[in-house]
């Protein structure tokens, strides 16, 4: 059975002006989402700013997450590293927190070999009970894996169930489902791709697009599993000028700028993330005023 079927929220981490985690502007986004629709949260992933938090920060809000969310949904915790040392401690730690999932980026600047990726995959499933979702996005890890090497993850270790794919390379999108045979879970990982990969067998989304809309997200990955594929398409390709304003710099900034033009008070990026380039904000003002979310 898959972790969750429809739309999972990329959850950002929001922080006081101190930069330090804002706990209770954090609950106040996760019951809004769940109020909202939105179908598992994915807590300290890219958009959550992982990269920049300390183990102790990550474990503590992954940890946090998961009490306030209390099972209502499912939460898939964020875990990768470059190091699998590091990968297998805070995906013990996760579990241990009470996450549902994880889900594991490819290490990136090792630029490992297939048969490293593997064997580190492999290390840190061995580590832990609770299923694991591969995140494909090369654009971000300088590394590439090839559908033969998901789809034997998938086969052969047994709570490794899927992928999240952001790679946007539709042709090994289909030659893993092509391969896959049913064993593995497929997501979107890019908002203006929901509908072409849920056709080639996906459950969802992991959306940043989300974040300032959880409804339309969710129904958009609900109608398509209703059957109502026009509807669900049509849904997909009004949210495309806002996805493409989303992602006119570098996630997370866009998605923490549109958040706090909506009174979400969620903070600031911590460095080396900027704040919106003003142009570029008054864009993405734009397209959620004709998107109806401002």
């Amino acid at each position: 059975m898959a972790i969750f079927e429809g739309a999972g929220v990329a959850l950002v981490t929001p922080f006081h002006a101190d930069g330090e985690v804002n706990y209770d502007k954090l609950e106040e986004i996760l019951e809004e989402q769940i109020a909202n629709g939105t179908d598992a949260i994915i807590s300290c992933g890219t958009t959550g700013e992982s990269s920049t938090m300390s183990h102790e920060e990550h474990i503590d809000v992954v940890r946090f997450t998961c009490q306030v969310v209390k099972n209502r949904i499912p939460v898939i915790a964020g875990t990768g590293s470059n190091s699998t040392r590091e990968a297998i401690h805070l995906s013990e730690a996760a579990q241990e927190a009470g996450a549902n999932g994880l889900l594991l980026v490819t290490p990136y600047y090792n630029k490992a070999t297939q048969a490293g990726l593997a064997a580190h995959y492999t290390a840190v499933a061995d580590a832990v009970r609770i299923p694991i979702l591969l995140y494909h996005i090369p654009g971000r890890t300088g590394v590439t894996m090839a559908p033969e090497t998901i789809v034997k993850l998938c086969r052969e270790v047994p709570n490794i169930v899927g992928v999240k794919e952001a790679s946007a390379n539709f042709s090994a999108i289909a030659q893993i489902m092509n391969l896959a045979e049913g064993c593995v879970e497929l997501y979107s990982g890019n908002d203006d791709q929901i509908v072409p990969l849920m056709s080639l067998g996906g459950k969802g989304v992991i959306s940043v697009l989300s974040n300032v809309a959880p409804r339309q997200t969710h129904d958009i990955c609900q109608a398509y599993l209703d059957g109502d594929v026009k509807r669900s398409c049509r849904l997909q390709l009004e949210a495309i000028p806002l996805i493409n304003a989303l992602f006119c710099e570098v996630n997370p900034i866009p998605v923490k700028a549109a958040m706090n033009l909506m009174g979400k008070e969620v903070g600031s990026l911590r460095l080396p993330l900027t704040e919106m380039e003003p142009q570029n904000k008054e864009r993405l003002e734009k397209a959620m005023k004709e998107y109806g979310i401002l």
